[in-house]
């Protein structure tokens, strides 16, 4: 299976609003709309589709939610795809999208995090669409800090885009108390941290194909058609995957890798990154570092925690299916991915 990589994203180029899981209403449609305004005043068309309800936990009934994302996709003027934000059930669509019709279709770029997760890897392991882990359409307007890159300007890109740790610990404005935000709240400080499995190593310089997601929503793929990253590393590894915790505590967590382990989700990686994340620890002071390195340990890969990808902002946006060298030396953290 060939790895497709849309046309770079310019202004004037049209980008398709739909919500394969929750929609948007009250403070929380207040701010999709300034959004989406945000994105026409930088030269986008934006369209909106049907399914935008947020009364429910989803937006639609499923068959409609998976035929509009269908529609998007395969709709040549549609250049990109955004959903408000994630949700909690885009699982029940998986098997509903036309993944034929998507892959005979010219590449559109799809991108979002958290819920969307659960959409996207398959889009990536059974199209070869490269899909972008990384703002959802609510966080969009604000702005990258220094060291990282605007998703906008990754999916813009014609060349090889490096990122850096930026050091930033933020977190989101209440649409309630600042429904047009345009910059993170900081909170504090933070740093990427090397644990080389290879044995006590204290630097890392590697180059694979990135693949990943949230932990809660991707890992519940792991062993059924649609997360089969094993397959995805034999055709394309070496890989570099990258998890993220949204919410779950730290046992539940260790389960759920622990389960990516069993799917052979590591069995070609070179180094699993892990997202700084809010999601608590468990009984007797067992945390979330403690979870990924009870499923990894006898694996020997070397693993970078407290990234910038996921619930924790900013957001680094990382292209599932791009090629990434990432270098951990020092003060020196990076991540470049070639898009080509």
């Amino acid at each position: 299976m060939e790895l497709r990589f849309p046309a770079p994203l310019r202004p004037g180029d049209r980008i398709g609003v739909t919500s394969p899981s929750s929609g948007a209403s009250g403070a929380e449609a207040v701010r999709v709309d300034f959004a989406i305004a945000w994105l026409r005043h930088r030269g986008f068309e934006v369209v909106v589709g049907q399914c935008m309800d947020g009364s429910a936990h989803v937006s639609a009934p499923r068959e409609q939610r998976a035929a509009e994302l269908t529609a998007m996709l395969v709709d040549p003027a549609i250049r990109a795809v955004v959903p408000p934000w994630g949700g909690v059930t885009a699982v029940d669509l998986v098997d509903l999208l036309d993944y034929d019709a998507i892959a005979a279709a010219e590449p559109t770029w799809v991108v979002g995090y958290s819920d969307s997760s659960t959409w996207m890897l398959p889009l990536t392991l059974r199209t070869g669409l490269a899909t972008l882990h990384g703002d959802n359409l609510a966080d969009t307007p604000y702005a990258a800090p220094e060291g990282l890159t605007h998703w906008l300007d990754l999916a813009a890109s014609t060349e090889p885009v490096t990122q850096r740790d930026s050091g930033v610990v933020a977190d989101w404005w209440r649409f309630e108390e600042d429904p047009s935000a345009t910059s993170w709240k900081q909170v504090g400080t933070g740093s990427w941290l090397l644990i080389d499995g290879r044995g006590g190593g204290d630097s890392l310089d590697v180059t694979g194909r990135l693949i990943g997601g949230c932990i809660e929503t991707v890992g519940v793929l792991a062993g059924t058609p649609y997360g089969d990253v094993a397959a995805f590393g034999r055709e394309h590894g070496p890989l570099i995957v990258y998890l993220e915790a949204s919410e779950d505590e730290a046992f539940t967590i260790c389960r759920h890798v622990h389960g990516m382990r069993l799917a052979g989700w590591f069995d070609e990686a070179v180094a699993v990154l892990v997202g700084r994340t809010p999601a608590p620890g468990s009984e007797g002071g067992f945390g979330q570092a403690d979870a990924v390195a009870d499923a990894l340990a006898d694996l020997r890969i070397p693993v970078v925690l407290d990234l910038e990808i996921g619930h924790v902002p900013p957001h680094l946006p990382l292209v599932n299916g791009a090629l990434a060298r990432v270098v951990v030396d020092g003060d020196r953290h990076e991540i470049t991915q070639d898009l080509r």
